[in-house]
């Protein structure tokens, strides 16, 4: 059987273990920026307040309704997510970590009783590392992930639904809105409401043919697996990124390239760091800049471009010149740059790397050599990212906003909770 945990507004529950104060209270986490509201607590959703909200829009509002906001803080809630996925690992035959706070279990059949499995494992990942977590069991993916919606939405279940028979999955379904099944994105959607299908029940119903017809694989696929017949392909490691970006809307526009290198180092730091913690090398690199769409008065500018990459690399300093020099054919005085960033493609592995008919081995070992050294340095929980590149500067922290910003209690030794204990008289 298939297992689906999901971690219960994950970017809040991160907040909470460490400020448990906040539980019940209402409690928002802001993107990039402190631009808008992208996770939100239950208190905070039951006073009207919804994803995609911009902060400047409801900030005053939120104020005095007693709402708590927070920066993403997404090194905490990255090193939280992977003590959660590895409690789960501990647990299961298997694990597909799909998101930063999702995760498909292989269970085996031995377990015997898969509900008293299914309390045990949610109240362990709660215990070990404070995360409130709900769990769907069931025959395929897509019922598992039905049944861990209903697992939050449901406290009768007490965050796990096992979904093992027919009248269970018939049950579950015709609660379930066509919209809100895993596979059926909005134009089907819209498709099945224009046909009267508004249930997951009425979807599952239809005829195979007819649903062979009407709909793609991908239609197809969702409607076997809503029939109890598992057929999404089981990728149960951790699939390696094929693509990486790293990008950031900044406080404020940005009028001068000396200012605007800066960020691009940045991104280029980040982004090597990732290919060397993914063991892959970067054949392409791409950056892309854009003013602020949303300010008619303004004139508007939006460029990218693109550089093939001799050999494949993941060292930093190759990455920033290449950025630079993408840079500097995309800047345009003038324009007041609100966001920026870069990607890396055609990615390969240390075992597929090829270098160019001319490549100097010796070079690029040395530089393999240099990154591991820097790397084992800037781990350092004393004194974390302590060298970096000088074109760098201050990085983003100049032209970003982060003014809610919480402490990296995990990874950060100068964050870690201090408690204070009084002496009884």
């Amino acid at each position: 059987m298939f297992g689906l945990v999901d971690c219960n507004n994950f970017f809040v529950s991160c907040e909470r273990v460490f400020r448990p104060s906040l539980i019940g209270k209402p409690v928002i986490v802001l993107s990039n920026n402190d631009g808008c509201a992208v996770a939100l607590s239950n208190e905070a959703k039951a006073l009207g307040f919804k994803r995609g909200d911009p902060y400047f829009k409801i900030k005053a509002e939120a104020n005095r309704f007693g709402v708590v906001a927070f920066s993403g803080n997404h090194r905490l809630y990255s090193d939280m997510s992977a003590r959660v996925m590895t409690v789960l690992r501990e647990e299961a035959i298997e694990i597909e970590v799909y998101s930063v706070d999702e995760a498909f279990l292989h269970l085996d059949p031995a377990i015997g009783d898969m509900t008293a499995y299914g309390h045990r494992l949610t109240r362990r990942v709660r215990r070990d590392t404070g995360i409130p977590v709900s769990l769907g069991i069931a025959d395929t993916k897509t019922l598992a992930k039905i049944g861990s919606h209903f697992a939050k939405k449901y406290p009768g279940y007490k965050n796990s639904c096992l979904i093992d028979s027919d009248d269970k999955r018939l049950k579950a379904l015709n609660l379930t809105a066509i919209g809100d099944v895993w596979g059926i994105g909005r134009r089907t959607k819209r498709r099945l409401i224009d046909q009267g299908i508004v249930t997951a029940l009425q979807f599952a119903q239809l005829d195979r043919q007819d649903v062979s017809e009407q709909f793609t694989i991908t239609g197809e696929r969702t409607w076997r697996e809503l029939n109890g017949e598992p057929c999404i392909p089981e990728e149960w490691s951790d699939p390696d990124k094929h693509t990486m970006t790293s990008s950031r809307s900044f406080a404020h526009d940005i009028y001068e390239i000396e200012e605007l290198k800066q960020a691009m180092c940045t991104f280029a730091t980040i982004l090597g760091r990732k290919l060397r913690e993914q063991n892959s090398y970067a054949l392409e690199i791409s950056a892309f800049v854009a003013t602020n769409r949303f300010n008619d008065r303004q004139p508007q500018y939006f460029n990218t471009t693109s550089l093939s990459l001799p050999e494949p690399v993941a060292d930093t300093p190759t990455l920033a010149h290449a950025a630079i020099t993408m840079l500097h054919s995309l800047w345009r005085n003038g324009y007041g740059i609100k966001k920026a960033g870069i990607t890396v493609t055609r990615l390969t592995t240390a075992e597929g790397r090829q270098p160019s008919l001319f490549a100097d081995l010796n070079d690029l070992a040395k530089r393999d050599r240099l990154m591991e050294t820097l790397d084992n340095i800037n781990s350092s929980p004393e004194n974390p990212n302590c060298i970096r590149l000088a074109a760098m500067g201050n990085g983003l922290n100049d032209i970003t906003r982060h003014e809610h910003a919480s402490r990296l209690y995990t990874t950060r030794l100068s964050d870690i909770i201090t408690i204070n204990c009084k002496r009884g008289s």
